[in-house]
């Protein structure tokens, strides 16, 4: 089996040469690497450009520790380039491994806060500077958004271009293992779409690897990156939000769950600290709720999805395996898989109650957004009642406008438009079909 990858290979082929450093991020082991290694290196050679003229570093091999020196870094690029009139191409593998150097002895604290980093020198320095050579289009992959998404556009100085990349989709990891399609969808909500996890074919295999590269991989970087003491903590907490996907949540209400359930204090100042360090490892994103008729946003209660539902599967040691919170997980990350803004719909409907007034707050499960674009989903593994079929139609009904509705099913129901002009799908076809929202 091989990895194609073309959705983002296309990417980052349309970004080539537009004078921005191309940031590839996401959580680790997604394939960031073989994409840019492997599958755009070879695309470069077959377009026509020399070897000698394309620049690889994997700053996370030890073979190349000495370059984790930003000076080091910026000197042995440019001894690289050869040629002022020749086009060269630098792909650099986790870039964040590249620290930051004081410029020289100044005293920090007679600088004011705001200017200290102008102290130090990061690779953010040393990429700006070579990109302004001209003849250098840079690639460089990193899997903290901390140090990389957050700001993209500033610590670039308006020259950073990121292009994210996730797990395989599930029409990626039915193109590589093929066979039925159910039980490909099967395959899928348990062991998700990680590129290894997806390539072995031994359960017991897969099962080890996912279970591994959460607790030596992404447990250990959390703790490195955010030098966090409190390990027991940092678990309570990725397994209250493991638990919890597809479920309305703040930090309040996450501390109280470990309070009540693991039998551990802690403040919801901390919760929240935590939370976002998970998110900027992306191994869990945010999903806000959208007032529909009000046109604005709520702060808190929002949603966390997992990035990938094998590795979130794997961490609560294959328990809890509902159907329909997992199926909403998987299509949460094709939408944004597929370039949308995803938000959580909240739809107030009026009710006379015993001749008195009563509003109530229903929910659209998203509300996606892309350009002019804007449709309702409801993710509804079974509707096979009329009150479920009414629960699910209910907000669609006084959303008061005519943006596209969609239920989307749990199994393999093709397309069709009831009375209502509400489109029901089932999620194997929709999430097959990369058009189905065209």
């Amino acid at each position: 089996m091989t990895m194609e990858r073309d959705d983002f290979l296309a990417k980052m082929v349309a970004h080539r040469q537009n004078g921005l450093i191309k940031v590839i991020t996401g959580i680790r082991r997604c394939g960031k690497s073989y994409l840019v290694f492997n599958l755009f290196y070879n695309y470069l050679l077959e377009s026509g450009v020399a070897a000698d003229r394309i620049i690889s570093l994997a700053l996370d091999d030890d073979a190349f520790a000495e370059l984790r020196h930003p000076v080091r870094l910026g000197e042995y690029i440019r001894q690289r380039i050869s040629s002022k009139k020749e086009q060269f191409y630098v792909l650099i593998d986790e870039i964040q491994y590249c620290y930051r150097l004081k410029r020289d002895s100044t005293d920090e604290s007679l600088v004011a806060p705001e200017d200290r980093d102008s102290l130090y020198i990061s690779f953010y320095d040393v990429l700006n500077g070579i990109q302004r050579l001209g003849n250098v289009d840079i690639y460089v992959t990193g899997s903290n958004s901390k140090m990389l998404s957050d700001n993209l556009l500033s610590i670039f100085r308006g020259r950073g271009d990121e292009i994210r990349v996730h797990p395989f989709s599930f029409a990626e990891h039915y193109a590589c293992r093929g066979g039925d399609k159910n039980d490909a969808w099967e395959d899928y909500m348990t062991y998700g779409g990680m590129p290894l996890a997806v390539f072995d074919s031994d359960e017991q295999s897969r099962r080890s690897y996912l279970a591994n590269l959460y607790r030596e991989v992404y447990v250990k970087d959390l703790i490195e990156h955010n030098n966090i003491k409190d390990l027991q903590l940092l678990e309570n907490i990725l397994d209250a939000l493991c638990s919890s996907i597809g479920s309305l949540t703040n930090p309040t209400k996450l501390a109280k769950t470990i309070k009540t359930t693991m039998r551990r204090s802690t403040t919801s100042n901390t919760v929240d600290l935590y939370t976002q360090y998970l998110t900027q490892a992306f191994l869990f994103r945010q999903a806000k709720r959208y007032d529909v008729k009000g046109k604005k946003y709520f702060e808190t209660p929002y949603k966390l999805y997992a990035e990938d539902v094998g590795i979130r599967n794997a961490r609560l040691n294959w328990r809890q395996q509902e159907r329909p919170h997992l199926m909403e997980n998987i299509l949460f990350n094709e939408l944004i898989r597929r370039g949308y803004a995803v938000d959580i719909g909240v739809v107030a409907i009026d009710n006379k109650k015993n001749g008195k007034r009563e509003v109530r707050q229903h929910e659209i499960d998203f509300v996606i957004n892309r350009g002019f674009d804007k449709t309702y989903i409801q993710s509804a593994f079974n509707i096979d009642s009329p009150e479920k079929r009414e629960r699910e139609l209910l907000p669609f009904r006084h959303c008061n406008d005519f943006f596209r509705k969609i239920i989307v099913t749990g199994g393999n129901e093709k397309m069709w438009q009831d009375e209502e002009g509400v489109i029901h799908v089932g999620i194997i076809p929709f999430l097959l079909d990369h058009k189905s929202l065209d």
